[in-house]
């Protein structure tokens, strides 16, 4: 079973979301307040949070980059009023994906189960073993990436996404091609979302220059393959 943190200061939002999660197996703890939920999330195993943005102590912006600081366990924010820029924030700090409130409670455990998919799944037929270009090795199986012999802590969506290009160095995937392959068509799309995480990743995987821009056209890996 998996174990979700959730951090919100809404007293009477954890008991009846946690009898919920039951039925798909989730284990929800909550937390009020976020030096609770710091100290839970220290003492390790837990798989994913969800972090909502109006806190006391600190709001979920300032949580989510300090949980970010430790690692890359999967986050899911909720926004206040599905405020654009709200998610915009969120995904910048490392937010693996967010959800307007009100919200309703299948479509949060499906926000989750897809973070924790994409986190937990292991790879298969050729996806499953390493991809080498110059610099930089991707390995699908362990979900882990080398630049230049040194590990890289990228969150799920930001290893998907480089994923996805280093399949097809050269290829130029559109924005919609991205969201479609890592979110799905059912969720909610903005294609601002594509070019926070590029930013992201371009950022965790200098001094080289990994992904390339084409106007108007989308997004393509330009490394080159190593020699064998």
């Amino acid at each position: 079973m998996y174990r979700i943190l959730l951090i919100d200061d809404d007293a009477q939002l954890g008991p009846p979301l946690a009898t919920y999660f039951q039925r798909f197996e989730l284990e929800l703890i909550h937390a009020l307040k976020p030096s609770d939920g710091l100290t839970q999330l220290g003492g390790g195993g837990f798989d994913a949070a969800i972090l909502d943005v109006m806190l006391p102590e600190m709001d979920g912006f300032e949580l989510c980059r300090t949980i970010r600081k430790q690692g890359d366990l999967p986050i899911v924010m909720l926004t206040a009023r599905g405020e654009v820029m709200d998610r915009v924030v969120g995904l910048e700090l490392g937010a693996d994906d967010y959800l307007p409130k009100p919200f309703e409670p299948r479509e949060l455990v499906a926000r989750l189960q897809t973070v924790l998919r994409r986190r937990r799944a292991p790879g298969q037929g050729a996806a499953a073993g390493s991809l080498e270009f110059e610099g930089l090795t991707i390995d699908h199986a362990r979900r882990s990436v080398l630049r230049q012999g040194v590990v890289v802590e990228l969150t799920g969506t930001e290893f998907d996404l480089l994923h996805l290009l280093a399949r097809e160095p050269g290829k130029v995937f559109s924005r919609d091609d991205i969201l479609n392959q890592l979110r799905g068509h059912e969720a909610e799309l903005y294609t601002r979302a594509v070019d926070i995480v590029v930013s992201r990743l371009r950022k965790k995987l200098e001094p080289l220059d990994c992904i390339k821009t084409l106007r108007n056209a989308g997004y393509s890996l330009a490394l080159r393959r190593a020699a064998p």
